[in-house]
């Protein structure tokens, strides 16, 4: 019986030459784009870290009255300090974390003539999760009354403190991360729709229509957006809803901002054009659209993701300083830019420095989706 050789394998008469490759490289061969992908994101160190971020601050804005230990709205001491959480009581470490309520002792701060309150040491009382608290409506429909954590004896536990209305600024944050990330993704979509769009067909056309385009982009690049945000804010009515205040900032930031991406994309379909896939398929008579949707859109989607990951931190920080201008939603709505108000005041801010927690929430937010664009870049991009 003769052999022949195929490459690294050996072919003997009468089998499949398939049966001597091993069975990972017959797996590997089959793995899809998505897959490999995968396998070299889940490499990237930063990368998961922000999926995990993302993940937890989207599930955190569904179940975000199940998150809040107290009702938002509810106030109860103003400015009250962050609870102590502490595994020590004054009979020594115990394994139950406890916290201790504010006592108010009745004496105020010769300078600031704030009232002095302080932890209850003497009463502990513990932290548990899945404790009862205010009734609210899960996924808005669903009656429930069961919390993530908190404790169950009834009274407020404030992890981040209180307002100057005495509310829970940790429920508040909590909230509002529903109002801030649900502007981000509206916003980010109308730019990814818009200028993804607008720079394939500027980019495959060419010619005049290109040029026009080009010149309108240019026209949005020198648009002043401070200016234009603090005009806006000055021409709309303080009385307007804020559903008209959410609706012209996601407008405005998404008019402001949509000719970066469609730059980009453009760019990246004038190299895409003169491949030669693209030519052939107009030598054979496909039309203008067939081929920007089936032979270049899929080319740039990769690069529109990665910059949708990118654009979602941009808009939150936007939708922060608005808010922290006023131009942004109005109570009874929550937003981590409206709650950043409280800290236009240097002496507030000196004496009660935990106003200043909704910063964390933004923070976390850009880091979480930098994190993951980074991440998604290099495994996308095989350069």
């Amino acid at each position: 019986m003769s052999d022949i050789l195929i490459g690294p394998f050996v072919k003997q008469e009468g089998t499949d030459y398939l049966d001597q490759i091993p069975a990972s490289a017959r797996h590997a061969t089959s793995e899809s784009y998505l897959t490999l992908v995968w396998r070299k994101f889940r490499r990237s160190v930063m990368g998961m870290i922000g999926l995990i971020l993302v993940t937890l601050l989207f599930l955190t804005a569904i179940f975000a009255d199940f998150v809040a230990p107290l009702d938002p709205k509810e106030p109860t001491l103003a400015f009250a300090p962050p609870d102590t959480v502490s595994f020590y009581n004054k009979d020594g470490f115990t394994f139950r974390p406890q916290t201790f309520a504010i006592s108010e002792s009745g004496a105020l701060d010769p300078i600031t003539f704030q009232p002095l309150n302080g932890p209850d040491y003497d009463h502990p009382r513990p932290v548990k999760f899945f404790v009862q608290g205010y009734a609210y409506h899960a996924l808005g429909f669903i009656p429930a009354t069961v919390h993530l954590f908190g404790t169950d004896d009834g009274q407020p536990f404030h992890i981040l403190g209180t307002d100057k209305f005495g509310r829970d600024i940790f429920a508040r944050g909590v909230i509002g991360s529903r109002i801030s990330l649900a502007v981000a993704l509206i916003t980010v979509t109308f730019i990814t729709i818009v200028g993804t769009l607008v720079g394939l067909l500027s980019g495959y056309l060419g010619g005049r229509f290109d040029a026009w385009v080009q010149r309108v982009v240019d026209i949005f690049f020198a648009l002043p957006q401070l200016p234009l945000y603090l005009t806006l804010a000055a021409l709309i009515p303080v009385a307007a809803p804020s559903m008209v205040f959410l609706s012209i900032v996601v407008v405005v930031i998404a008019a402001l901002n949509w000719a970066q991406l469609s730059r980009e994309v453009r760019g990246k379909t004038l190299a895409l054009a003169r491949i030669e896939y693209v030519r052939a398929a107009e030598a054979v008579g496909a039309t203008d659209m067939r081929i920007i949707l089936r032979h270049i859109l899929p080319n740039v989607v990769s690069h529109v993701i990665v910059s949708i990951t990118t654009w979602i931190p941009q808009v939150v920080l936007i939708e922060s300083f608005l808010g922290y201008l006023g131009f942004a939603v109005k109570p009874p709505l929550i937003s981590w830019g409206m709650m950043l108000q409280d800290c236009g005041n240097f002496s507030v801010l000196g004496s009660y420095p935990w106003i200043l927690s909704p910063v964390a929430f933004v923070l976390i937010t850009v880091f979480a989706f930098n994190a993951l664009g980074d991440g998604l870049r290099d495994a996308i991009d095989p350069y």
